[in-house]
């Protein structure tokens, strides 16, 4: 699979952004400087082609440091760009319908429990994303999965698991032994003021081999 050598420790998702464009861009770059190594674009609010057009920037940038793009929802949108992968939710298309359209990219599915994720498997994701592991800002309706939880769900499967939801230089260390891969992150470096800054501190206290 494409996924060989992909590193998935700091996973940085692009979601309720509220500056201009350029200034995700800039953003982005910074936390690129500072050891993002997965980024997935997220735009719920987006018509299709302010998505296509974004994704296109989004992707030029990536490309430069050789970081992965992966796409939330718009199978149609990750293959447009020529994308790294699509991440889709348990309310979107069906994974093995995604996996049919998409060939040998890579896919991610949301899950929350061990039978969500054993499905995830069974269908052909590539890895998964396990959350909302805290209280988040950016989900509101997200219900929220304990560490033992989170434990359990890494252990019951062979493919790469993300933690998502919440995650702050605060509390990343709390799942520091859980198993996972890598720790999706919005808010924390979006919305700092200095993100390089932001990234390498995550990257830091999150101890994955």
């Amino acid at each position: 699979m494409k996924q060989n050598n992909l590193s998935y420790k700091m996973y940085l998702v692009t979601d309720l952004f509220e500056g201009t464009e350029e200034e995700l861009l800039a953003k982005v770059e910074k936390a690129l400087e500072g050891g993002v190594t997965l980024v997935q674009l997220r735009e719920k609010e987006a018509d299709g082609k302010e998505f296509y057009e974004r994704a296109l920037r989004l992707k030029q940038l990536l490309d430069r440091f050789h970081v992965p793009l992966i796409i939330n929802d718009r199978v149609d949108i990750a293959l447009a760009v020529g994308a790294f992968g699509v991440h889709v939710g348990q309310d979107d298309l069906p994974l093995k319908v995604v996996r049919s359209l998409v060939g040998d990219m890579i896919v991610g599915v949301s899950v929350r429990t061990v039978q969500e994720a054993k499905k995830a498997v069974e269908d052909g994701a590539d890895y998964i994303g396990v959350g909302a592991v805290f209280p988040t800002s950016t989900k509101l309706d997200a219900k929220g999965i304990t560490k033992e939880e989170l434990t359990e769900i890494t252990g019951s499967v062979r493919i790469p698991a993300v933690a998502i939801g919440g995650i702050t230089a605060g509390n990343i260390e709390k799942l520091n032994g859980t198993g996972i891969r890598g720790a999706a992150v919005v808010s924390a470096i979006l919305k700092s003021q200095d993100p390089k800054k932001a990234a390498e501190e995550l990257n830091e206290k999150l101890n994955i081999q």
